[in-house]
């Protein structure tokens, strides 16, 4: 079952060695299309990958069929600015303190160290790249993860609202196969008079047969074309599976494969039908009841 379901949020966290948390936001979006089973994927940072087993426990629990795709994005809410530059001030303290010491010894002259010099000295200062490692992941995960179980529900939603859909179209096909099977159980009260044209044909033909057929052969064949030929097995069977569909649709839940199992049950007898059918127009209800069950199977596809 197809939907779609997007949910942006954010939190602060601090980058490994930066002293201020910084925010970040980020967005999951959900896109579900028809399949058998729940086919799950995800899309998510390298560092993120370690949730994949509670993305799956969490959408399993809501989810039983289709092609789900779940992608996660995370980026610097101020990612606009310029790195952060920071001062190892306990670095500078002993390079001071280094000086004064030199001072005291008579090594160097008594003058202060400029500050472009200070700033020349390698791990003075420090330049703090804003990147999502792996203190950022987790300290983002509780609320990110949050936000994915409100994404979920929304998926949800938008499949129910399309199942409610679904659920019309379906039985507008059901009401259409109820209404050729009631036309083939109308058709199949003409057969006698057909059968009995057919039978005639047949005998005639066995008599005129050289060498002559045996009588027993003549009855055991007249008698096969009058057992095929009576399709009420067939029309009660179909009317019995339109019922057992309307049946599940009214009970919800995960109905998908069992609609499938019926529907293959609906073509089955359709065929048959067909097969016995001993005038034309009986057999066009069948090709019509045929064509009725395949558009039931394509949309079937469809449910959970």
């Amino acid at each position: 079952m197809t939907g779609f379901a997007r949910i942006d949020g954010g939190a602060e966290a601090a980058p490994e060695g930066a002293e201020t948390a910084v925010p970040w936001t980020w967005s999951w979006e959900i896109r579900s299309v028809n399949a058998k089973g729940l086919d799950l994927r995800t899309r998510l940072p390298s560092l993120a990958d370690a949730w994949e087993s509670k993305i799956r426990e969490r959408a399993q629990a809501r989810l039983s069929r289709g092609s789900v795709t779940v992608n996660w994005t995370l980026e610097q809410a101020d990612r606009g600015k310029a790195p952060q530059v920071v001062v190892n001030e306990p670095f500078l303290r002993e390079i001071l303190a280094l000086q004064e010491t030199l001072e005291a010894q008579g090594l160097v002259y008594p003058t202060p160290p400029s500050l472009d010099r200070l700033l020349q000295v390698r791990g003075v200062i420090e330049v703090v790249e804003r990147i999502a490692d792996g203190a950022v992941i987790a300290a983002l995960e509780a609320p990110a993860l949050a936000d994915l179980d409100r994404a979920l529900d929304g998926l949800v939603q938008t499949r129910g609202r399309e199942g409610d859909k679904l659920k019309a179209l379906l039985e507008t096909h059901l009401d259409e196969m109820a209404e050729l099977t009631a036309r083939a159980v109308a058709a199949a009260e003409s057969q006698p008079a057909a059968l009995r044209a057919r039978m005639a044909e047949q005998l005639a033909l066995l008599l005129e047969a050289s060498p002559p057929v045996p009588e027993e052969r003549m009855v055991q064949e007249l008698a096969l074309l009058a057992a095929k030929a009576d399709v009420r097995e067939e029309t009660d069977r179909l009317t019995a599976h339109v019922a057992a569909c309307r049946e599940l649709l009214g009970d919800g839940g995960s109905i998908g494969r069992k609609l499938d199992f019926l529907c293959q049950e609906l073509n089955r007898e359709a065929n048959t039908l067909c097969s016995k059918a001993v005038d034309l127009a009986l057999t066009g209800i069948g090709v019509e009841l045929k064509t009725r069950v395949e558009r039931f199977r394509e949309q079937i596809q469809n449910v959970e």
